[in-house]
């Protein structure tokens, strides 16, 4: 990377998307946008951590663009995204997979190398562990040299010789309490953190390599940020669940002081009003005279008799002009009674 694109990379990280102002077209995604990685923004991806050691798994299928990241401290701090809950899931997943792979290494090892007694093994196991904070010790003391705490340094090196001691009083007491071919076979176990292989006989700078190397350390940081994103996210959890709970409280509270509130009220009467004219013109009527009135079925037989002739007679004349309704059907009508009449006559 040029000195430019560093110093463009800084400006990004310090000022966010908007360095060139509010108008920078640059970057047409957000940083809340799905395509984002949520573990860059956290600064925690096993991809940009593990880059160029013997675990690298090579570039995230997501965003990782330093202005966002610049953009979501300063969100943050106005409102609460929750984005530690995917970091999470992302390095629990990671974590899950380096787990598996550490455990099918021993059992590869304990398939091709001989079988210990319990003493022997646990002797052999101290010695590990002992190698292991040499190693450690012994990087973070050149770490503090190469940063000037030369006191701090020395006494990280007093504590490398006094495990270094201890350490060669355990490998004479597993060399003696196994035969000579077992010990001048190569005994590895496999490490919990970075699932590499270590040898008892590795020498102190072998150690200090491994443990001080960027595999190594970059496993530690991803397995630390881990618990503690664990513990963010069970804090987060108990402080929503608890404002959930205290908002159905006051809820409750509120709905048994005002019952009366979610009670429906009775709605008015929709009948129109009457004006005075219609309740004076009312005082003077019969009540009954509203009552639906009950016709009698029953009729006499002269008046059912009477109602057929008079019906007959009316169709006996011109029915289309009846039925139109028309004034030559009606005069029509006339004549041939007339005409009747003076025939009878």
């Amino acid at each position: 990377m040029s000195a430019v694109d560093q110093m463009r990379a800084m400006l990004d990280q310090l000022m966010g998307t908007s360095r060139n102002g509010e108008t920078d077209g640059r970057n047409h995604v957000r940083f809340d946008d799905a395509s984002v990685c949520r573990s860059f923004l956290l600064d925690c991806c096993p991809h940009d951590i593990l880059e160029g050691t013997r675990a690298d798994i090579g570039a995230c299928a997501k965003v990782h663009d330093l202005a966002l990241r610049a953009d979501y401290n300063a969100a943050q701090k106005q409102r609460d995204y929750f984005f530690e809950r995917d970091a999470l899931e992302h390095l629990k997943e990671f974590i899950g997979e380096s787990d598996r792979k550490t455990e099918m290494s021993k059992k590869k090892l304990a398939a091709v190398q001989d079988e210990l007694t319990e003493d022997a093994t646990e002797k052999m196991n101290e010695i590990h562990q002992l190698g292991e904070q040499i190693g450690t010790k012994l990087a973070r003391a050149e770490e503090l040299g190469a940063t000037g705490e030369v006191e701090e340094s020395l006494r990280f090196l007093e504590e490398v010789e006094n495990l270094k001691k201890e350490k060669q009083g355990l490998e004479l007491e597993f060399r003696n309490s196994i035969s000579a071919s077992s010990y001048q076979q190569q005994k590895l176990r496999v490490c919990e953190v970075c699932s590499a292989y270590l040898g008892i006989h590795d020498n102190d700078r072998r150690l200090a390599d491994h443990f001080g190397g960027k595999l190594h350390v970059g496993f530690i940081k991803i397995r630390e940020k881990l618990t503690e994103l664990r513990e963010i996210v069970d804090e987060k959890l108990k402080k929503r669940e608890k404002e959930r709970e205290e908002r159905n409280r006051r809820g409750s509270e509120t709905a048994n002081q005002n019952p009366a509130r979610d009670r429906r009220e009775p709605e008015p009467s929709r009948e129109p009003r009457r004006d005075s004219r219609e309740l004076g013109r009312d005082q003077g009527r019969d009540p009954g005279r509203d009552q639906p009135r009950r016709r009698s079925r029953s009729r006499s037989p002269d008046r059912s008799r009477h109602r057929r002739d008079h019906r007959g007679s009316k169709y006996r004349g011109d029915s289309r002009g009846y039925r139109n309704g028309d004034e030559n059907g009606s005069t029509s009508e006339r004549s041939s009674t007339s005409r009747r009449h003076r025939e009878d006559d």
